[in-house]
């Protein structure tokens, strides 16, 4: 049996390509690309799933990986999937600028603690509603979304297609100002109340300078901030469910557009 460099090319290609872009989600997606996970895992587990989803991807173009084609291809590739991965990392970075905003105002802005998933220093609280955040997404089934989006990918925009426009890469980091929007959502009740509690504070000095505010503020302003984290809790969920689903949903809209855009 003879083979050609053409069937080789399209064998390899079918497992590699997806390899490549499964790699670059798993690097940039929350959860799966916590640095928890050894490194040796995340290949592993890529390779089983990219495995697993060749029977359903379309054939890729026969071309050799090391050519300057394929390696433009390649970049691609790792394009197509940071940017999925970095719209769902919003979500989890939007969730960590609210715990930081909600403990500067409560006064636990100098409790840190290493966020194990990013490796950096983040106040406490951002650490309890990443772990809330991650249950979630967990319970949820993000992490299997994911992969559907992901092969939903390969139909829309397929391997060797057209190069990205411009318009698909303004749209991935405009994305990035729903972090600060998500984040405002989620502080907003808890830093609104905190400010009318510093606000009676300051009535009370104005009416009896002798106060040691220092010494009765700190703690009162602590214990109201963590009264109204209990009472903002049930009202945590629905808001995580609808940032994921915006984020789900951006990413196929977008995914749609660079589709409907190709020649």
């Amino acid at each position: 049996m003879e083979l050609t460099s053409t069937q080789i090319f399209t064998w390899v290609g079918s497992l590699f390509w997806p390899f490549i872009r499964l790699s670059a989600m798993m690097l940039a997606t929350p959860v799966l690309g916590s640095r928890t996970i050894p490194v040796r895992i995340r290949v592993f587990a890529t390779l089983v799933i990219a495995w697993m989803l060749y029977p359903y991807l379309p054939p890729a173009p026969p071309v050799d990986p090391l050519s300057p084609e394929g390696i433009l291809i390649s970049v691609q590739q790792v394009l197509i999937g940071a940017s999925m991965g970095f719209i769902l990392q919003m979500v989890f970075g939007a969730v960590v600028m609210a715990g930081q905003n909600i403990a500067m105002s409560m006064g636990l802005g100098f409790a840190s603690a290493v966020d194990p998933q990013n490796g950096v220093q983040v106040p406490v609280l951002s650490q309890f509603f990443m772990v809330v955040t991650t249950l979630v997404f967990l319970a949820l089934d993000g992490h299997l979304v994911m992969i559907e989006t992901l092969v939903q990918s390969f139909n829309l925009l397929p391997v060797g297609g057209a190069a990205l426009s411009s318009d698909y890469i303004w749209q991935v980091v405009s994305w990035g100002s729903f972090m600060f929007v998500g984040s405002v959502l989620i502080a907003v009740p808890v830093m609104v109340s905190l400010l009318l509690v510093n606000l009676a504070f300051g009535v009370m000095t104005r009416a009896a300078p002798q106060l040691n505010i220092f010494a009765v503020g700190f703690p009162v302003t602590l214990l109201a901030g963590f009264v109204l984290l209990l009472f903002s809790l049930p009202a945590l969920l629905p808001q995580l469910v609808s940032l994921f689903a915006d984020a789900f949903a951006n990413v196929q809209d977008m995914l749609a557009m660079e589709a409907a855009n190709a020649p």
